[in-house]
């Protein structure tokens, strides 16, 4: 394979979840340990798999759409009441 994105363009939904639970538990399916560069290139080609495969909620790491919870509540504003001022 020439290059990392011809080889995930022939990474099948079986391979990538191979590849994903090795990534999850840190070892292959036969039981040898990922050294620590065949985790990260394993984690690599997950995370490119997925762009090109998955919507992006079912990616890995996604998180949503999310609001501060602070706009939910008014914050009292306590640097100018109008007591204090005289």
């Amino acid at each position: 394979m020439s290059s990392f994105s011809h080889m995930i363009e022939n990474i099948t939904p079986e391979i990538y979840e191979s590849l994903k639970q090795a990534v999850e538990i840190g070892k292959w399916s036969d039981g040898r340990k990922l050294t620590i560069e065949q985790k990260e290139l394993s984690l690599q080609a997950v995370i490119a798999w997925e762009i090109q495969n998955l919507p992006e909620e079912e990616r890995t790491g996604y998180m949503g759409p999310q609001e501060c919870s602070s706009k939910s509540a008014p914050v009292a504003n306590i640097l100018f009441k109008s007591d204090a001022i005289h």
